[in-house]
Order: structure tokens, then sequence, then C-alpha cells
């Protein structure tokens, strides 16, 4: 059953947004290689400190391998502290 990810990533400051922008891009390729990304969008937002993200996976085990990724990478140790706030749909 594909498992839909929607929501934002919500920086405090300038100097988050600037290590979003930073990091996205490998962060990105990264996870667009995962077996089971179907999708994987981050974009800005009108607000320069919104980041509209928007992620399909396969299925839930796609998307706890995923998680798991990110709890020892790049990305995840440098994003760490920004806000995200996100809905996990189930189809």
């Amino acid at each position: 059953m594909p498992v839909h990810v929607s929501g934002h990533l919500i920086c405090k400051n300038n100097n988050e947004a600037e290590l979003v922008r930073l990091y996205l891009p490998q962060h990105r390729a990264l996870t667009q290689a995962e077996p089971g990304c179907l999708l994987f969008e981050v974009e800005e937002t009108d607000d320069p400190l919104i980041w509209r993200v928007s992620e399909r996976f396969m299925d839930q085990k796609a998307l706890e391998a995923h998680q798991a990724r990110l709890l020892h990478s790049i990305w995840g140790e440098k994003t760490r502290n920004i806000a995200r706030e996100y809905d996990v749909i189930r189809t």
C-alpha cells in the first residue's frame, strides 16, 4: 500500500534556510535513488523560510528505510533542528 507524506519544513531564520539550500540537492538525489521511493519533491514557497514537501513511497517498509537512512545522513544531522509538519497518508 503506497504511503504519501506531505507537509512543510519550517525554518526559524535565514541560517536554517541556507542549510536546506546547501544540503537538499544531495538529500534529494539519495532519496530518489532509494528502493521504493516513487516521488520526492521539496520546493521553496513564497516564504523563503518555508519549504513544501511531497513524498511517496511504495509501502511502509520503504518509508521506514528512508527514515532510518536519514538518522545517519548529513541532511539529518544538519537539519535536525528545523521544524517539520507532515501528514502521512496510507492509500
